[in-house]
């Protein structure tokens, strides 16, 4: 038997996982497991930084629902990517993230890049370990993959010292788990199911607030049949657009129309009462609304409100069973309240419309957000990041297929656009992928151009510039006066030409009547492409406007 070192155990392990890329920034720590990977003919994408290789694991597993991976060296290189865990953390990504580690025999000594990392890693991941003895780092990944992708998933951290990973071991004394995961994932019990239909049939105003758990249990078809078949409109937060087209009378996109109305019984699946339905100070569900929440996870049942109804289970799963039972079931019309909903969606983008309609500079960001959600094919995958831009974005895109919308979670986390933009076409070539975000935000990440272009991977970047970190300029405006603003202020960067340097094309818009000129000459680039649009800098988003009366009602509340 041959011996082998400890990168080729981790990526055995990885590949009979079905995994075949790894995002990195290389370091001596964690060559061995690179040096495996391209023996094995794995895709290796090396970044600029070891955020951006996190934020591309991450947003790997979003558009795909599979576990991203992510491999750093120690020291700075696992405190690099430790927003990165962080964002995948709040939003239940399962993601794995290996750690270089200064050795065991040098431990207390000073040596290089020696660091508390594992305790820096718990907080912000489901599990995280140090493995201490060669020949066992194959079974420790098989318990990091389980922990990812079991039960709620989320990143996990697994911690390899360099003279463990290192060390060669005889094969015949390496453990490498064959079978180490659940493979039926709990259902409902009957009785709760058929509570959980009598109280949506009963309903006049019903409605079913989707998210990640959709999503990550592959549920789209389910939920599309089950609404169809109930006749209940859908509202998803941002991992969940797409799974009931938004382009049909029950796909709603997010959940900003049930404002408009008041739902009676609200299904909550696979998404948690919080950031984005509202808490304990607003929230957009009625307080006297009947709940019902399907979660994998029995913790989140109750957070922030009473429930009706709780049922613990994976949403598939349920939704199948709701399914078999509801077809014995006759089903009510709900042409009104489904009207009532579309109608609030519809004078929302209708206001902005008329309010971008000009044809001067400086462009209306809802017209800029209006022109390229038009432009693109129905297979787009949009990203959305930045504060503003992502709002105006959401409210302008119509998103029809699950999987081809990503964005913000409840960490807030600007700087993912590049990043979420390149792993969506690294996993989907053949499809257009169009990320939009703020000036500010851009910066964050801005020389990954260079690693779209390195890899090949020519997204489009459209740029909603207004010269400022404009969600805080203009809440600073709401509060202190206009023009009274600190450390907002960005003036005229040219990223084009910065994206240029970094081997993207580039181009500066000004005016309206030339967007869709400008993306057509990006989409046939061929190069990853950054199109800086001059964005009127006084328009203030929906998003900062609401998030001001929120913070404004939760301060009183507290007083």
């Amino acid at each position: 038997m041959a011996a082998i070192h400890g990168g080729e155990m981790v990526i055995r392990i990885l590949e009979r996982e079905g995994v075949r890329e790894i995002f990195t920034l290389p370091g001596e720590h964690v060559d061995p497991i690179l040096d495996a990977a391209d023996g094995h003919g794995f895709r290796i994408i090396d970044t600029r930084h070891e955020q951006a290789a996190g934020h591309m694991a991450d947003g790997w597993a979003r558009v795909t629902g599979r576990l991203g991976v992510v491999a750093v060296t120690a020291g700075p290189g696992v405190t690099d990517v430790v927003t990165a865990v962080a964002n995948a953390y709040v939003d239940a990504i399962p993601m794995l993230v290996i750690g270089g580690r200064s050795a065991l025999a040098e431990d207390e000594t000073m040596a290089m890049q020696e660091l508390p990392q594992l305790e820096m890693m718990r907080p912000i991941t489901k599990w995280a370990h140090t493995v201490a003895q060669p020949r066992r780092i194959a079974e420790f990944t098989a318990m990091a993959l389980r922990q990812a992708t079991s039960g709620r998933p989320g990143p996990v951290y697994l911690e390899i010292p360099l003279d463990v990973i290192t060390a060669r071991v005889e094969e015949d004394r390496v453990l490498f788990p064959q079978e180490y995961r659940p493979k039926a994932p709990p259902a409902a019990q009957p009785e709760a199911i058929a509570r959980a239909l009598a109280l949506l049939e009963q309903a006049q105003r019903p409605a079913i607030l989707a998210g990640g758990g959709i999503w990550f249990a592959q549920a789209a078809g389910e939920l599309r049949e089950f609404a169809e078949l109930t006749q209940i409109p859908v509202l998803t937060n941002n991992k969940a657009r797409g799974c009931v087209p938004e382009d049909t009378p029950l796909g709603f996109g997010d959940f900003v129309p049930l404002a408009a109305g008041r739902p009676d019984v609200v299904l909550v699946l696979g998404t948690r009462l919080g950031l984005f339905t509202g808490g304990r100070y607003f929230s957009l569900i009625p307080a006297d609304a009947q709940v019902i929440q399907v979660d994998i996870e029995a913790e989140e049942i109750g957070r922030n409100r009473d429930i009706q109804l709780g049922i613990v289970g994976d949403c598939r799963e349920v939704l199948r069973q709701m399914l078999d039972a509801a077809r014995q079931r006759r089903w009510p019309q709900r042409d009104a309240w489904l009207e009532a909903l579309n109608g609030a969606r519809r004078g929302r983008r209708e206001a902005f419309a008329q309010a971008s309609a000009s044809d001067a500079p400086p462009i209306h960001p809802f017209r800029l957000a209006t022109e390229v959600a038009r432009f693109l094919p129905d297979d787009a995958i949009i990203v959305a990041d930045g504060g503003e831009a992502w709002d105006w974005m959401s409210g302008a895109a119509v998103v029809k297929r699950p999987g081809h919308w990503l964005s913000h979670g409840y960490l807030g986390c600007l700087g993912v656009g590049l990043s979420f933009g390149m792993a969506a076409k690294l996993a989907y070539p053949d499809k257009p992928v169009l990320v939009s975000s703020g000036d500010g935000s851009l910066g964050l990440n801005l020389a990954e151009f260079h690693t779209a272009a390195k890899h090949n991977l020519p997204i489009v970047v459209v740029v909603f510039n207004d010269r400022a970190w404009g969600m805080c300029k203009h809440g600073q405006e709401m509060t202190r006066g206009k023009g009274r603003t600190v450390a907002t202020e960005l003036g005229l960067v040219h990223y084009e030409k910065a994206a240029e340097g970094l081997g993207a094309y580039g181009e500066l818009v000004e005016k309206p009547a030339d967007i869709v000129p400008a993306l057509e000459r990006a989409f046939r680039s061929g190069k990853p492409a950054c199109l800086n649009v001059l964005t009127d800098p006084d328009v203030v988003s929906p998003a900062t406007i609401g998030g001001a009366a929120l913070t404004s009602a939760m301060l009183s509340s507290a007083t």
